[in-house]
């Protein structure tokens, strides 16, 4: 029955007089409803707004109700400005544009690669066909360590996890009939992630796009690597050198590259909770801000183009609060710990992906349902790039069809739920922003601790992260094994079979069809030139010059990643895990 009480009506209890006033709006105010004497912040934010959303049409409910940007309490306090404030503003709690998917929706990158180079650019294709806004490369074993395919550690590995690249000739067939002044690429490399930029530069140039057009990410997190992933070169010390080249040829000449993708991800991953997660990659971040002043950068030149990666897990608000949580975190340590005046430089964009650690091998279609949800935590918590994983990836790397799932998924999400039509939708809950806070100063917590320890690098050194994590991770096991975490299909509401479903076979073919290439580059190409370049690299690591140019050098005259890493391990060593316990 529809209420007929008139506006105007007292009511007749107390219940009444709540739902009275929440119904005027006394409880919460949208940006387009502000007073005239409201808080200096809001006005502001409104004139923000209206100025971005000045050729945008109107946003409405799925009953045709008309939504608002964002909404604020009635009287919000001074400490409500210093902790949640309003989004684009500092400290970037509620977000990091004012009007975030309003503006531009998330970039759905979906990570990709198999196979020969060939084959990633076809589904690299596909993906851009189906509506992907960004590319996201994955490259084998091999090649994450440093290795050509010919080389006896790359046996029975090449184009398995990833896809093969070795050389110039692999990267233009990578990237072929994809110009790359219009695209932005992300690639997941990290000990030889300086060979792999110069080899994405060298193909760019011969393109003709110049530096200036060049957009995209590095992963390129050596730290996370000695933490939790553990695919290295060389020591962590000789590695910081290496990323603070990288660091000052990107500031210098590539300013629409993000040099690094500071990444929690595989901490989480390896086991850490989702505190632990946050701050070893914020404690990761402060290393390269420190890197990026050793090497002369003024912070506000270099800091805005890092960009981080984090896990979404299964706990739905957890994960929200999480990332709320790390952009108040990182503008703070910016700006007050680092002195960066820039805005943009306090400013946490991330990308995120859905847990690939909370996928089953049975009854693989629930994937679909936990990729739902975290994807909707990370579109929630205010992500700027996602990537969704596909149901069989416990088996395999995805087929076309599971990759497909994935990415409409998110299309979903964005077309279809309503929840990108709100900047924070979730901002002033009493359990989100509890949330928020709590992740905050636990985070805070570890990193006073790697502060005490002398910084990250030494932290990695004595173990401390890693410790932690394994220690983490243990006590997740125990509760799973207990049955105090409920997984569905594994400890509950378990079945006898596993459901069949198709999966991607990588044809043996392709590693001997890599290695004939590898050995046909090494055959034909000019050995006076190529001894020459690989020279110069040895020269470089042994002095100051910038790595980046003496290896850019070496790759355009078809130096291969292996011959330029095996040069790393000669001048820098080889890293062992002390294996800490």
């Amino acid at each position: 029955m529809a209420n007929s009480t008139p506006p105007d009506a007292q009511p007749s209890s107390p219940v009444a007089a709540a739902k009275l006033q929440i119904n005027h709006g006394h409880v919460s105010v949208a940006t387009k409803d502000l007073p005239a004497d409201a808080a200096p912040e809001l006005l502001a934010y409104r004139q923000d707004v209206a100025r971005a959303s000045q050729t945008q049409a109107e946003y409405l409910s799925l009953d045709a109700r008309p939504l608002d940007v964002c909404y604020f309490p009635t009287e919000p306090s001074p400490e409500y400005f210093q902790q949640i404030g309003v989004p684009g503003q500092y400290p970037f709690t509620r977000g990091v544009h004012s009007n975030l998917y309003r503006g531009k929706p998330w970039t759905m990158r979906m990570f990709a690669g198999f196979g020969t180079p060939s084959d990633t650019n076809q589904r690299f294709k596909f993906l851009l066909a189906q509506g992907q806004t960004g590319l996201s490369t994955a490259f084998d074993m091999p090649t994450l360590m440093g290795y050509d395919p010919d080389h006896v550690m790359s046996q029975g590995e090449v184009g398995r996890e990833g896809t093969s690249v070795s050389h110039i000739l692999d990267m233009e067939a990578l990237f072929s009939g994809i110009p790359l002044g219009d695209v932005s690429t992300s690639m997941t490399i990290n000990a030889p992630a300086i060979v792999l930029l110069a080899l994405y530069v060298a193909v760019a140039e011969k393109q003709g796009v110049p530096y200036s057009r060049i957009s995209g990410t590095l992963q390129n997190d050596i730290l996370k690597e000695f933490i939790a992933q553990k695919e290295w070169i060389s020591p962590p010390r000789p590695s910081m050198r290496i990323i603070r080249d990288m660091l000052a040829f990107c500031t210098h000449k590539l300013p629409k590259w993000n040099t690094i993708s500071i990444s929690g991800y595989h901490i989480r991953e390896a086991g850490a909770t989702a505190a632990q997660e946050l701050a070893f990659t914020l404690a990761d971040g402060i290393g390269y801000l420190q890197a990026g002043i050793e090497a002369g950068l003024d912070i506000d030149a270099f800091a805005p183009r890092l960009s981080f990666f984090f896990d979404v897990h299964n706990d739905f608000f957890e994960e929200i609060g999480k990332l709320r949580a790390a952009r108040r975190l990182w503008a703070r340590i910016v700006r007050e710990r680092f002195g960066a005046k820039n805005p943009r430089s306090w400013m946490l964009r991330t990308h995120c992906q859905t847990a690939g650690v909370s996928l089953t091998a049975q009854q693989p279609m629930n994937n679909v349902v936990r990729t739902t949800l975290q994807a909707l935590a990370a579109v929630l918590g205010g992500t700027q790039s996602l990537h969704t994983n596909s149901l069989d990836e416990t088996y395999a790397l995805p087929t076309e069809d599971a990759a497909k799932l994935a990415l409409r998924t998110q299309q979903v999400i964005l077309e279809e739920s309503g929840i990108a039509s709100v900047v924070d939708p979730l901002g002033g809950s009493y359990y989100v922003e509890q949330l928020t806070d709590q992740m905050e100063a636990e985070a805070l917590r570890y990193i006073e601790k790697i502060d005490d320890l002398g910084g990250i690098v030494r932290a990695i050194e004595t173990g401390y992260p890693q410790r932690e994590i394994a220690e983490s991770a243990f006590k997740f096991q125990q509760r799973l094994e207990r049955g105090d975490r409920r997984a569905v299909g594994v400890n509950c509401h378990v079945e006898p079979k596993g459901a069949a479903i198709p999966l991607l076979h990588i044809d043996p073919a392709v590693e001997r069809s890599q290695i004939d290439l590898c050995l046909k580059v090494k055959a034909e190409r000019s050995q006076d030139l190529a001894a020459r370049a690989l020279q110069g690299v040895r020269l470089a690591c042994r002095g100051q010059d910038n790595l980046v140019e003496a290896i850019l050098a070496a790759v355009k005259v078809q130096v291969t990643l292996g011959e330029i890493s095996d040069v790393f391990r000669e001048e820098f060593g080889v890293y062992r895990d002390p294996a800490f316990l």
